[in-house]
């Protein structure tokens, strides 16, 4: 049962008195963060609410899986988002023939030296940009396991801390293309959001063939911060306040997963703290200090569906795992404030 919001309470989503002493996050770094949303924008035309949310997912310390068709801006998008928040960038361009050594790394040669070194993979970086994930076999894929969960890499017998802040964003393509092979569920989960960006607007798709290429070019792009002052904002995206009766909205929605008849797999433990953790970062971008019911539902469903699995009378209905989650949020009443003693916002 979800609980309400008693006489005399704070309203929905308000910080408890001991934090309201302002509204609005310190100016300074709200206005770093709304100039690396202006220009990744910039980049990427008429996607602004894709560009809030792969923010929001990296503000709350998780990883981004964008699912698209060729061409849209997937790599375009990943490239503009670490030339703002600076740090070391790599690329990992995943083949079919890639090995576990060519992304964790591993030991070889040094002829002048005349013994073994470890040698870094591309994962030794601030944001690593994972393309075209579903080209290379599971073998390859589970090497970024514990990269993506334990923040290291085992190589050798030895594990090495990666380089922090680390984040990944992920590109596949479409699952019926060939020479792909699907993300196992553990992966899956792994990853905070997933996202699509889907074809521009017409306006925009006219905008970028008017500016030329010279618009598309993340390399023109400055970074807006230091890799510690992105730390800084993760950790006040991380204090944002979630009333408990939204904490107990969540887990009854994400337990509605678990039994669900349509479902074969629900959403995980670790889904319910990404989409808290994603709530949280989603308010930080707006400039509050508290999660209103509204940030919950903007988030469930690039946290959510991906982690969820059909069964197979479900498939056959022509269900999705996204529409199953839209009749449970539907179904399940968020919480309110009782009287007009607690407002909300």
């Amino acid at each position: 049962m979800i609980p309400k919001v008693q006489q005399g309470e704070k309203g929905l989503g308000e910080p408890p008195l001991h934090a309201a002493e302002a509204d609005m996050w310190p100016e300074a770094a709200q206005q770093s963060l709304q100039l690396m949303l202006a220009r990744v924008n910039s980049v990427l035309l008429g996607k602004e609410q894709v560009v809030a949310r792969v923010f929001s997912a990296l503000l709350a310390g998780g990883h981004v899986l964008l699912e698209d068709v060729p061409g849209v801006g997937k790599t375009l998008l990943v490239r503009a988002i670490a030339r703002v928040i600076g740090g070391e960038f790599r690329r990992i361009q995943f083949t079919s023939d890639m090995q576990p050594a060519d992304v964790v790394g591993g030991m070889v040669w040094d002829g002048k030296r005349g013994e073994l070194v470890f040698r870094q993979g591309p994962l030794m970086a601030n944001v690593v940009l994972a393309d075209e994930i579903n080209r290379t076999p599971p073998r390859t894929q589970s090497a970024l396991l514990e990269a993506m969960e334990e923040r290291s890499v085992s190589a050798d017998g030895e594990t090495r801390p990666l380089p922090l802040p680390f984040m990944l964003l992920a590109t596949q393509n479409p699952l019926r293309d060939d020479g792909t092979y699907p993300l196992p569920e553990a992966q899956l989960d792994r990853f905070m959001m997933r996202l699509t960006i889907g074809y521009p607007a017409p306006e925009d798709e006219i905008g970028m063939l008017e500016s030329g290429r010279q618009r598309l070019l993340p390399e023109l792009l400055r970074p807006v911060i230091v890799p510690e002052e992105w730390m800084r904002m993760q950790k006040d995206a991380q204090s944002v306040h979630v009333h408990p009766a939204l904490l107990a909205y969540a887990v009854h929605v994400v337990g509605a997963t678990r039994t669900s008849p349509e479902l074969q797999l629900g959403a995980s433990p670790r889904a319910t703290l990404d989409w808290i953790r994603a709530s949280q970062a989603t308010a930080y971008v707006a400039g509050r200090r508290y999660v209103v019911p509204d940030d919950l539902k903007h988030a469930a469903e690039p946290v959510l569906a991906h982690r969820l699995l059909l069964r197979d009378e479900a498939w056959v209905k022509g269900r999705s795992p996204g529409k199953v989650l839209e009749d449970i949020l539907a179904a399940s009443p968020v919480p309110m404030p009782a009287s007009e003693g607690g407002r909300r916002r």
